[in-house]
């Protein structure tokens, strides 16, 4: 059997997806199925076009293609295969150019991003990232930020995030990888294994990381530090992907500097004594209101709010 291009399978998702915006019969959803079930990246390549068709509406769709849509919002706005596809170009969808497709969040943002060979992204608040794939290669540059990777498995292409000076190899594999200022490159990895090397030492032994397990590269020596997590640990590194921050021990000054990634409200604990007090719970990443009354609860502090700034002291 011939294997489809990329481009055959642009051209069916293309077409399905206009079909599915004129809306499916239960016949019509059951033959998408199947079709979708045929080849990993038919999946991907449909969110895409799904998403086209959606991206113009006032609250951005994420690309979920577990759930089949039978009637789409955007109904009469595209209505064809030749007409998605120049909408995916306008938006800079990747369709097999060579050149670096670039995504980015602002300030507590979350973007979900489908690629062509199934693989999906999600960027974590004030991230950019580029995505360049070739015949050969899928290779992902994490400019700063933090991202989670759902990795579609293709042994003839490996998949290599580069986030400063760390290059992650994986096949088909579920990880974070974390570029923030004044933080080492970190690595947590949900499902499988990846290898973390120093991009400017490609001859260097790669660390082997696997399943809930983290890899810190040391800002200073570039060596990579492998340690296993639990579950709760593995839970509260990944809580970012459903708009949540776990904080188990931390300081309180270090935790208000977390929620400063997610909101322009900044957090201010004038007195350094409280902000060595250490805190714990669940919370809502964009609600720095929210958390400073509670921690000023726990910790008997005083709280006070004003237009872009939470003061907390004794």
């Amino acid at each position: 059997m011939v294997r489809e291009t990329a481009d055959d399978i642009d051209e069916s998702a293309a077409s399905w997806a206009a079909r599915a915006d004129r809306g499916l019969s239960s016949a019509e959803t059951a033959e998408l199925e199947a079709w979708l079930a045929g080849d990993v990246r038919r999946r991907g390549a449909f969110a895409r076009m799904t998403w086209a068709l959606m991206s113009t509406e006032p609250a951005e769709a994420a690309c979920d293609v577990a759930r089949i849509p039978s009637r789409m919002t955007r109904r009469g706005w595209l209505t064809g295969a030749g007409a998605v596809a120049a909408s995916l170009a306008a938006v800079g969808v990747y369709l097999g150019s060579t050149r670096p497709v670039s995504y980015a969040t602002r300030k507590g943002e979350q973007k979900v991003v489908s690629l062509d060979d199934g693989s999906v992204i999600t960027l974590n608040t004030n991230t950019r990232l580029q995505v360049r794939y070739t015949r050969n290669h899928r290779q992902i540059h994490l400019l700063e930020g933090e991202a989670l990777f759902d990795v579609a498995k293709d042994r003839q292409r490996p998949f290599v995030v580069t986030a400063r000076n760390a290059d992650v190899r994986a096949v088909g594999t579920s990880f974070t990888v974390s570029n923030v200022s004044n933080a080492p490159v970190e690595v947590l990895v949900r499902e499988g294994i990846v290898e973390v090397t120093r991009a400017d030492q490609p001859q260097q032994l790669a660390a082997r990381v696997t399943a809930s397990s983290r890899a810190i590269l040391s800002r200073d020596t570039g060596a990579v530090a492998v340690a296993h997590v639990d579950e709760v640990e593995l839970g509260s590194g990944l809580a970012w992907t459903d708009g949540r921050i776990i904080f188990r021990g931390e300081t309180l000054a270090a935790a208000a500097a977390q929620f400063g990634r997610y909101s322009d409200v900044g957090i201010v604990v004038v007195d350094p004594a409280l902000g060595a007090e250490r805190v714990a719970g669940v919370f809502n990443a964009t609600d720095p209101v929210g958390f400073a009354k509670s921690v000023a609860l726990s910790l008997d502090a005083k709280v006070e709010i004003r237009a872009d700034l939470v003061r907390l002291t004794r």
